[in-house]
């Protein structure tokens, strides 16, 4: 990853006599960018335009340099774009958007469906399944660790497999996923997390969209957290949309990855996450290869795998031993900084966790100090980017990723 850091997408350059509909400035600001999604607003004049009747140009020495844009899923008139390659801090760069004359093609991050799973792959590389429909425990296993809604396999960039689900020491650990834990609905206990307690577990139930396009491609899913302690049938207690969002860097070397989760509470007492050490946000359990002996965490605070657990975090990396190229691959979760109780709360398997095992689990976890009160029919956002990477990633470049993240850069209209 080091190595790769900086560089510059060869884009396709051209003169053109194609209309000027707006012209804008993107100004870097205090930070350093590379490959930072960002969006201009659409202003009320061109608010009837859609993706094929305009094309994003970067200019750069009197020519026009081709750009992927693309509109966000909600009709909120943010157009999307990537600023490619290295931007220095403090420095601007120009862009127009001008009306289409030609169709250009670029390559997208493509969808498909198979067996209860939703694939994302990028040049015939996978980059993450989604599972939608229920996955069995083992022959022998308690039914009710069964569950849809979570994501395994989540890929390196060369290939490798980065998460791991039902696990001998906890069936219940899917992938990536974040159901909440220790909650009360009344005076009534209900754990979503543990299923052996048989109290309650999230669910797919639907799609809401399904997106594919030459910036972004992705899925927004309808989450059910059940409660199957209620009087009568079972409940939905919190009703969740997680949209995952993966970006496209027009590189095979990195992934980006939005992960959002928006949820409500259907209940008319609503229901309350009590502080516990784990639930909710996103939880990560790393593949069986991962362990004491070849793992390493790193927080922004400077935290490793012996302190971390427990402290709060922007962003926190975790590396660990593969059979890829480079001999070792990493994530790198971010946390956004409106979400609750940032720099956000962590549990963090320490080296002798798990019978001395030491394999991998991690977990952004807002209600870790702090109980989090779900009002009725409110709407609560959380929101984390993941960088997936070969070889090693050094703090300067975790912390360039966050800011883009955290700080995107200022849009100014000429």
């Amino acid at each position: 990853m080091q190595k790769n850091f900086f560089f510059f997408l060869v884009i396709f350059v051209f003169q053109t006599n194609a209309q000027e509909l707006l012209k804008f400035q993107v100004d870097a600001g205090f930070y350093n960018r590379i490959d930072c999604p960002i969006y201009i607003q659409i202003p009320p004049s061109l608010s009837g335009m859609k993706a094929k009747d305009i094309q994003l140009v970067e200019l750069v020495n009197n020519s026009n340099m081709l750009m992927p844009s693309q509109f966000d899923t909600d009709e909120s008139g943010k157009l999307w774009f990537i600023l490619n390659g290295y931007t220095p801090k403090q420095t601007t760069r120009r862009f127009a958007i001008l009306k289409k004359t030609s169709k250009i093609k670029y390559q997208q991050i493509y969808l498909s469906k198979k067996d209860g799973s939703l694939l994302l792959k990028h040049n015939k590389k996978p980059i993450l399944n989604y599972r939608y429909k229920i996955a069995f425990p083992p022959k022998g296993v308690n039914e009710r660790y069964k569950k849809s809604g979570f994501i395994h396999p989540l890929w390196s960039p060369d290939g490798e497999i980065l998460t791991r689900i039902q696990p001998p020491d906890h069936y219940h650990h899917y992938g990536i996923w974040g159901p909440w834990t220790k909650t009360h609905i009344q005076e009534r206990e209900v754990d979503f997390w543990n299923l052996a307690k048989g109290q309650g577990a999230v669910l797919f139930k639907n799609f809401k969209y399904e997106f594919q396009g030459d910036v972004f491609s992705g899925f927004t899913a309808i989450q059910e957290h059940l409660d199957f302690g209620a009087k009568s049938k079972n409940q939905v207690a919190i009703s969740e949309e997680l949209e995952i969002k993966v970006w496209n860097l027009k590189t095979n070397n990195i992934w980006l990855i939005d992960y959002s989760s928006h949820i409500v509470s259907p209940l008319k007492s609503g229901i309350l996450f009590d502080a516990y050490r784990y639930g909710g946000g996103l939880g990560f359990r790393a593949t069986e290869k991962w362990d004491k002996t070849n793992t390493t965490v790193l927080t922004s605070e400077n935290k490793d795998r012996l302190t971390a657990d427990g402290s709060r975090a922007k962003w926190a990396i975790i590396e660990g031993a593969t059979k890829t190229k480079e001999g070792r691959s990493g994530i790198l979760f971010m946390s956004f900084p409106k979400n609750r109780q940032h720099p956000e709360p962590m549990r963090v398997w320490p080296a002798d966790a798990n019978n001395g095992r030491g394999n991998m689990f991690f977990e952004f976890c807002p209600i870790r100090h702090k109980e989090w009160v779900i009002e009725s029919h409110k709407k609560y956002s959380l929101n984390y980017r993941i960088l997936v990477f070969e070889g090693t990633l050094t703090t300067e470049q975790a912390e360039i990723y966050w800011q883009s993240f955290a700080n995107p850069p200022k849009i100014i209209l000429e």
